[in-house]
């Protein structure tokens, strides 16, 4: 059973590339369609989103658990994975091209862009397990000037821009219920760890935790 916990961020990583490959090349074998050529475009960018994380994913499946955690790498990784396989094989609700949906796609690419900003920007103490290292320090450079959490921003807006696309009531019902709810429980947890260290307190107090001037 450890080790299958152990695993989990793999097979969270699994099921999120094999859904987007198959939505890619449903999408690309109606390449006709503006619609589907967009939404090849949006699918196969997740797949690459996935294989530029998927060092880390790999790295977090070797790492020992973490009681600082508190689980929500099980809850966050399984609702990502739900959401991303109901948005790629459920048919979804739109019917035709519409003018709006090359804007989807441009809004995603920039949500995984801060996203991965962000990423760099933490470097080693970046992990999928709430967790600090012996010498962890607060990173407030790059997007972290703006708030306190930018990758869990990145990845919330990138779900919204993706679901907003592949719309249907399955992949909506698990972004608003399961992914949007994981990600909000996972950066209270992650504080609780945060203000444990020398500096968060300072570092909290002058910017919003997802949202400037809101939350």
């Amino acid at each position: 059973m450890t080790w299958l916990l152990r695993r989990f961020p793999l097979f969270v990583l699994t099921v999120s590339v094999m859904a987007t490959a198959l939505a890619t090349v449903r999408e690309a074998a109606g390449w006709s369609d503006p619609a589907h050529r967009v939404g090849c475009a949006l699918a196969a960018s997740y797949l690459l989103w996935l294989l530029l994380e998927s060092w880390t994913t790999v790295r977090s499946s070797r790492a020992t658990e973490a009681t600082t955690d508190r689980g929500t790498v099980y809850a966050y990784g399984a609702a990502r994975a739900v959401t991303v396989a109901t948005a790629c094989l459920v048919p979804t609700d739109w019917s035709g091209y519409r003018p709006w949906m090359p804007v989807l796609p441009v809004a995603f690419v920039c949500a995984v862009a801060l996203r991965l900003a962000a990423v760099r920007a933490l470097g080693r103490f970046y992990s999928h397990r709430v967790r600090a290292l012996g010498d962890h320090r607060i990173v407030d450079t790059g997007p972290y000037r703006l708030v306190r959490h930018p990758a869990y921003v990145g990845m919330a807006a990138a779900h919204i821009a993706f679901v907003g696309y592949f719309l249907n009531p399955a992949s909506a019902a698990a972004l608003v219920v399961l992914l949007l709810p994981a990600i909000v429980v996972r950066v209270l947890v992650e504080e609780r760890m945060l203000f444990a260290l020398p500096g968060y307190s300072d570092f909290a107090a002058s910017r919003r935790r997802l949202i400037p001037w809101v939350w």
